[in-house]
């Protein structure tokens, strides 16, 4: 077959004949313009910048027409497609080696800009920061190497403002206000005029809005919103972190009306056409503390194989596409878990009341049915919108005691469900194996809880205990996530994936550099499969160092991100897997179920209300949403960490050193899983040099070494609770300098 040649726009034949958008221009406009894709083919055909003027004389544009064009070539600049040199001409950043990213901020001063594209980070230095601020959008040009290597950015133009308000501190110098943001990432100080102060005193966390964005010459200026309050006042950390992550946490009023117009028991009318699942004895297991529940299920045995039936909440019958609570739900994009609350993604209404599936009481739902062969595979499965019932609201600590270690007593308090929790147990332990087969990877990291006292005080930083009624439910989970993503991709619809990707080779590189120095390697050489990565984590299960090990090994490998491309899941070691089982609390789980559910009611992926290119920016937008809200919740961690250290300056622990940098050794403490510094100034006894490929500092006259893993004792120096850091000073006495280390075995 001949190739389709291209043919070069003309400047004398009308370009509504050359726009092959010009019908959907035309339908949607009155005074319909050159699409924006014609725009962009013109001008990559011309090679060279034009002006409107240009254009618009071009394409014999009308007065009218040439107004609306003006209006559409500046959007398209705001949205980073064209650039406006200082000829006024408008041209395609690709063409003229320009580059579109992210700013990510320094508390340095410098900064880097990440590219769209996904090429490598580029160095913006602190002279060309001073205009810009973390998460600013912005087009660059690339002004050379810099002397360490790094290629170097030079700002073009803004293109999108990210920060309109921040929090931080309140503070008055020589009766000049200014304010310290609490991200690190912010280093300007924000000029607050005496007008503009609110009312706050020196040292008050206050929220800032920014009048004046920074420029070339002068800082940014903002006024005092609102006082949230004292330094230490007790919940503090997570007000700071709402406002400093841009958590979305006061709810609109129309997305409350419209929660709350939602009756709180099911009609009976919008039970009609289900399957009628209420007499399955479908439990829901979750922590203790847990309020809204996803997710219930059911196993029975028949024959050789496992019935397994997992209920999920149906939250796309009560969340309309582009209504009001849809929209704010996808703002969230998910719910955020702090230490005493949660931020949901849906009104209580729905979360903890209609969806959520609590005991006793009439839900609906939509059920994957599963039948699972004695290998742990499913050799069948099918999708139903039903209606379902709980038999109970079990913890995973009961379930435990029911079914592993068969506890007379609990399992007297419910008869009725014993038999069907022991052949879910039975299948865990099949869908175990099956894991362990396929070579999964499988990090046991520590968690940690913290309690408080009547004082809302930290009382004891503990760590979390999982069982096996955590990892039964995990298994369970998995099955339905996997089914679903094979049901759509059959199906051939469009949705997010959760995709997992293997390490990069610089990481590679680093990371069997430190595995030589401590006698380990890990197979696969350039391209590892998950099995090595699990043979690895096998050997260590009795060394003392394996969580920092493990540790180690989890940062070679990418955060799983939410695309509509399926490339699998690296971790899990599975070709296709899509987030299913929690729609209350996920955005993405929403849109899998409605993408099913359009399936179910015969629909095709044509005339689906998404299209594949909507679902590469809603990928986006919820992969990004989950890093904001880890961000946000470590950084509160962070905080009450500090405030509970704050009494303990002076005293001594003992650690394991859980990383080691040209700066200085990161110690975990035993007795209350805290981590601080020890920087190599503290270190004072010896001159100590870093050696990169065995991760360790090395004193060059007395001989002494700081590897990871290494256990020591450490006095508390200094904790900055603004910096959320913690300083350690060394106990030399507890550690004898060595000449050679024995490898572990």
């Amino acid at each position: 077959m001949a190739k389709t040649r291209t043919r070069a726009p003309s400047r004398n034949r009308d370009w509504r004949s050359q726009d092959p958008h010009y019908k959907r221009e035309s339908a949607n406009y009155p005074n319909p313009v050159p699409s924006r894709e014609f725009i962009l083919s013109y001008l990559s055909q011309r090679g060279m910048t034009l002006s409107c003027q240009a254009l618009c004389k071009a394409w014999q544009l009308n007065e009218l027409e040439s107004e609306v064009l003006a209006y559409r070539l500046k959007a398209m600049v705001r949205d980073g497609q064209l650039v406006l040199n200082r000829r006024q001409g408008y041209g395609i950043p690709a063409k003229m080696d320009l580059i579109k990213g992210r700013v990510i901020g320094h508390a340095d001063g410098h900064g880097f800009l990440r590219p769209e594209d996904g090429s490598g980070d580029l160095y913006i230095p602190p002279r060309h920061m001073r205009p810009l601020l973390h998460g600013d959008r912005i087009v660059a040009h690339i002004r050379g190497i810099d002397r360490r290597g790094r290629r170097e950015a030079a700002l073009v133009e803004i293109l999108e403002r990210h920060t309109q308000r921040l929090v931080g501190r309140y503070f008055q110098e020589s009766g000049i206000g200014f304010v310290i943001a609490d991200n690190q990432r912010i280093h300007h100080e924000i000029a607050i005029p005496p007008e503009h102060h609110g009312g706050a005193r020196p040292g008050q966390i206050v929220v800032v809005e920014l009048l004046e964005q920074p420029s070339k010459h002068n800082p940014p200026i903002g006024r005092v919103r609102e006082i949230l309050g004292e330094h230490m006042a007790p919940g503090m950390e997570v007000q700071i972190a709402l406002y400093s992550h841009d958590i979305p946490f006061e709810w609109p009023q129309a997305a409350l009306d419209q929660a709350d117009h939602h009756p709180q028991t099911v009609p009976e009318a919008a039970k009609q056409g289900r399957l009628d699942v209420r007499t399955t004895p479908l439990v829901t297991i979750d922590g203790a503390t847990a309020r809204d529940f996803d997710d219930a299920v059911y196993c029975e045995r028949r024959g050789d194989n496992w019935y397994l039936l997992v209920a999920i909440a149906d939250v796309a019958e009560y969340v309309q596409p582009h209504s009001a609570l849809d929209q704010e739900a996808q703002k969230r994009g998910t719910s955020v878990y702090f230490p005493d609350r949660v931020i949901p993604m849906l009104p209580e209404a729905l979360s903890n009341g209609l969806c959520s599936l609590n005991p006793q009481v009439d839900r609906l739902c939509l059920v994957a049915q599963l039948t699972i062969n004695r290998d742990g595979k499913i050799i069948r499965s099918r999708f139903r919108e039903a209606v379902m019932r709980s038999h109970a609201r079990l913890t995973y600590d009961t379930v435990a005691a029911m079914v592993v270690d068969h506890d007379p007593e609990v399992r007297r308090q419910h008869p009725s469900l014993v038999a069907h929790l022991d052949q879910l147990y039975t299948l865990y332990q099949v869908l175990r194996q099956a894991r362990e087969r396929r070579h999964a990877i499988d990090f046991d990291t520590q968690e940690t809880v913290i309690e408080y006292n009547p004082e809302r005080k930290i009382e004891r930083i503990i760590p979390s205990e999982r069982n096996d009624a955590h990892r039964l439910i995990e298994e369970c989970m998995i099955a339905a996530n996997v089914a679903a993503a094979r049901f759509l991709l059959r199906h051939r619809m469009p949705t997010l994936y959760r995709v997992h990707e293997g390490p990069s080779l610089d990481r590679l590189e680093k990371l069997r550099g430190v595995l030589g120095e401590l006698g380990l390697t890990l197979g696969g050489g350039d391209k590892p499969r998950p099995g090595d990565y699990a043979t690895l984590l096998n050997s260590i299960r009795e060394r003392a160092d394996h969580h920092l090990i493990q540790t180690m090994l989890l940062r070679t490998l990418a955060q799983a991100v939410y695309t509509p491309d399926n490339q699998g899941h690296f971790g899990l070691a599975l070709d296709a897997y899509a987030h299913f089982t929690s729609p209350i609390r996920r955005y993405p789980d929403l849109l899998v179920h409605r993408a099913i559910r359009h399936v179910l009611g015969g629909g095709k992926a044509k005339d689906f209300i998404y299209t594949a290119e909507a679902m590469v920016s809603l990928g986006d937008h919820t992969s990004m949403t989950e890093r904001r809200a880890d961000d946000a919740t470590r950084d509160a961690i962070e905080w009450l960490k500090c405030e509970f250290m704050l009494d303990k300056v002076g005293d001594t622990f003992s650690g394991t050193i859980s990383g080691v940098m040209p700066f200085g050794l990161f110690v975990s403490l035993d007795e209350v899983f805290v981590e601080g510094l020890i920087h190599v100034t503290a270190l004072s006894n010896d001159y100590y040099h870093f050696d990169p490929a065995g991760q360790r500092l090395y004193g060059e006259r007395s001989g002494m070494t700081y590897r990871l893993g290494d256990r020591l004792r450490v006095k508390v120096a200094r904790v900055d609770l603004d910096e959320r850091k913690i300083d350690f000073d060394p106990l030399f006495e507890s550690r004898k300098p060595k000449k050679k280390r024995a490898q572990r075995r």
